[in-house]
C-alpha cells in the first residue's frame, strides 16, 4: 500500500492545503517471490475512490481500520482536511470547503493520480460533521459522486436555525454557526440544508446518489438522523438506514464503515 501526502495550491481556499491519499497498489502478495493467496475479486476491476471526511475538531488523516478496508476492497482512500467548516462554502472567497472537496479535489486527483475517472467509481463518506459533509457534498455534486455513506451525521440545522447573536450551545457560538451556515433565519430553506438539496434534485428529475445512513442508539445525534431518515421516506428516496448499539465513538464508526463499504460495493 502507498501513503501519499499531497500539498497543492487550492483556488477554493486561496492558499496551500494538504490531503492524504491511500493507494492499494503494492500489497504484500504482489511482491516478488510472495506466496499468492486466493484471488481477490475486487482487484479484477478498476480501483474505486472513497473520500473520507473527518468530524468536528478532527483532521484529514487515515487510520488502520480504514486502511485495511482500502486494501481488502481495492479502494483508494482520500482524507481531506476540512477544518471545522462542515464542508460548506463560506461567504469569504478563501473558505470554499465544499468546492474544495466536491470539485477541486476530484479534478486534481483525476489529473494527478488518475482517480475519480467516473461517477460510478467515486464515493464519499464521513462521520459526525463529516457525515453532514458527505451528504451535502455528495448531493450538491451528485454528478460526481454515486454513493454516500453518512455515519452519526451532525444534522443540526433545526437546532441552530434562528439562533441570534450572543447565543450559542455547548459546542460553539452564534458567530461560528453563522460563518458555516450563513443566515440562520433562512438556513432550513437554503441549499446548506441537505433536505433542500434532495428536494431540488427530485424536482429537477436528476439522479440522486445512493445513500446509506447509520447512527448509534446511544448517540446524542440519533433523533437528528431519524428525522432525516423520515424525510427521505416521505420523499420516497430509496436509501438504507441502520441503527445499532453504540455511541458517538470510533467503536461504532469502525464497525459501520465496514458495513457501509460492503453496501456501496454491492451496488443497487
Amino acid at each position: 500500500m502507498a501513503h501519499l501526502e499531497l500539498e497543492f495550491l487550492s483556488a477554493s481556499l486561496v492558499r496551500p492545503t494538504r490531503v492524504e491519499v491511500f493507494l492499494p497498489n503494492d500489497l504484500r502478495n504482489m511482491a516478488p517471490g510472495a506466496v499468492p493467496g486466493p484471488p481477490n475479486p475486487h482487484y479484477a476491476r478498476k480501483t474505486k475512490t472513497l473520500f473520507v471526511l473527518h468530524g468536528y475538531t478532527g483532521w484529514g488523516r487515515g487510520w488502520s481500520a480504514m486502511y485495511e478496508l482500502g486494501a481488502r476492497y481495492n479502494l483508494a482512500l482520500v482524507f481531506p482536511t476540512g477544518e471545522n467548516s462542515f464542508y460548506l462554502d463560506g461567504e469569504a472567497n478563501n473558505a470554499k470547503f465544499g468546492t474544495l472537496v466536491g470539485v477541486e479535489l476530484v479534478e486534481y486527483l483525476q489529473k494527478t493520480l488518475g482517480l475519480c475517472q467516473s461517477r460510478d467509481d467515486t464515493f464519499i463518506t464521513g462521520l459526525s460533521m463529516g457525515g453532514f459533509g458527505a451528504l451535502h457534498v455528495g448531493l450538491s455534486q451528485s454528478e460526481r459522486f454515486s454513493q454516500i455513506a453518512a455515519l452519526s451525521s451532525a444534522l443540526i440545522l433545526r437546532q441552530v436555525a434562528g439562533m441570534k447573536e450572543g447565543e450559542g450551545n455547548e459546542v460553539a457560538n452564534y458567530s461560528y454557526y453563522r460563518n458555516c451556515f450563513g443566515d440562520l433565519d433562512r438556513v432550513l430553506e437554503s441549499e446548506k440544508n441537505p433536505e433542500t438539496l434532495v428536494t431540488k434534485l427530485l424536482n429537477e428529475k436528476k439522479q440522486l446518489p445512493r445513500i446509506y445512513l447509520a447512527c448509534g442508539t446511544e448517540d446524542f445525534l440519533l433523533e437528528n438522523n431519524r428525522e432525516f431518515h423520515s424525510f427521505l421516506l416521505e420523499k420516497k428516496v430509496d436509501h438504507s438506514y441502520v441503527e445499532g448499539p453504540g455511541g458517538h465513538d470510533m467503536s461504532f464508526w469502525n464497525q459501520h464503515f465496514a458495513k457501509a463499504v460492503e453496501w456501496m460495493l454491492a451496488g443497487p
